[in-house]
């Protein structure tokens, strides 16, 4: 029987795990994948960290240097795959939790292939991009077309020629649509619903993470102004090209909708040259066509439906009061949601995502260690 168990062998399980370990606290990290950083692997080929190296690093043990500024996917699997070793995690990989349930002073997690185990500690690291999301739009079923979650994308190659669509234009929506019109695809249309907050990754040196880092605590209204005045002067402005300028401001899509800008990696100099040609909202299919919401349609070849993801966690636990109507859990990070559960990874924050799972590892592993 252990003591703490942690879900999920992603940043957030390695971190908090190797935080525990530091504080003479055992643990077991669950891992449904066959190896650490699943989540990781499975993106598209030519992901890199939007968040610089120096700033993404986990406790205890920093990026190598000779990863480079904007760290590569498979760098980061390296380096996630090094902390596990270096701290000497144990790792289960190969082990689906299928359900959490209270048991008296324990937790207990029923697993895949039917065993059970139990925890007096439960950390939920599995992440708030969990399980893809694509919108149930009216008649989808008629279109014959290839379709796909931007979780399932890897690279152009098999787009070679062809036409598509892209839904989305959050990070993984532009950046796909600007790897797939530099693969060869024969075009390229990007879906946008709600125009984007586009930033640009580096100016002069100076990455936009550090903005988020240095500014994120200013008030609402006024880091809303500054935004909005950076965008002005960094970003070319893409009316004529067909995305708006967005209407809510940044730090408010932040606090109501988990949203972050987009990097711009490409999209803007695809976009003013074409290759890239925004379209409106999906509304719905025919047999042979997308309906857009402006009452003009594509017929593409393919569809990427870079649409988000759902945390999945409703899936582990039968009490529903544990999360918010996006499935987000209400108390998380250092705050115990219930006795002896605990839930990091799931805030978002302009500062970057690997910067914030480092600081509430160490909060998350205080708050174990000292639980009575």
């Amino acid at each position: 029987m252990g003591n703490v168990t942690v879900l999920g062998a992603g940043a957030a399980g390695l971190a908090v795990a190797a935080q525990l370990k530091a504080r003479g606290v055992d643990c077991v990290v669950l891992e449904r994948g066959p190896r650490v950083a699943t989540s990781w692997r499975g993106r598209y080929d030519r992901l890199h960290l939007h968040t610089i190296r120096s700033l993404s690093g986990l406790p205890g043990f920093p990026i190598p240097r000779e990863y480079g500024r904007w760290v590569k996917r498979d760098d980061l699997v390296r380096y996630l795959e090094a902390y596990a070793e270096r701290f000497g995690i144990d790792v289960r990989t190969g082990t689906s939790v299928e359900r959490v349930k209270p048991g008296g002073d324990r937790w207990s997690l029923q697993l895949e292939d039917g065993s059970e185990r139990s925890a007096r500690t439960v950390i939920v690291a599995t992440g708030y991009l969990h399980t893809p999301v694509v919108p149930q739009w009216p008649d989808l079923q008629m279109w014959p077309g290839t379709i796909m979650h931007s979780a399932q994308y890897r690279n152009a190659e098999p787009f070679r020629g062809q036409h598509v669509l892209v839904v989305g234009p959050g990070n993984s929506g532009a950046e796909i649509a600007t790897d797939l019109a530099e693969g060869g695809a024969a075009s390229v249309r990007l879906a946008i619903r709600t125009p984007p907050h586009i930033v640009r990754r580096e100016k002069a040196g100076w990455p936009a993470q550090l903005n988020g880092v240095l500014l994120g605590g200013l008030p609402e209204r006024v880091f809303n102004a500054m935004a909005a005045a950076m965008a002005r002067v960094e970003t070319p402005d893409l009316r004529p090209y067909g995305i708006d300028r967005p209407v809510e401001g940044l730090k408010t899509r932040l606090r109501t909708r988990r949203y972050v800008p987009v990097q711009d990696v490409g999209i803007v100099r695809d976009v003013m040259a074409g290759r890239v040609r925004p379209v409106a909202a999906v509304q719905g299919f025919t047999a042979t066509s997308v309906l857009l919401a402006d009452g003009t349609s594509v017929q593409p070849d393919a569809i990427i439906a870079a649409t988000g993801y759902a945390t999945g966690l409703h899936d582990l636990f039968e009490d529903p009061s544990l999360f918010d109507e996006t499935g987000v859990p209400r108390a998380h990070g250092g705050t115990p949601a219930r006795p002896g559960l605990f839930f990091m990874g799931y805030d978002v924050t302009l500062g970057g995502m690997l910067r914030q799972v480092a600081k509430e590892a160490r909060v998350v592993a205080r708050a174990v260690q000292t639980t009575p």
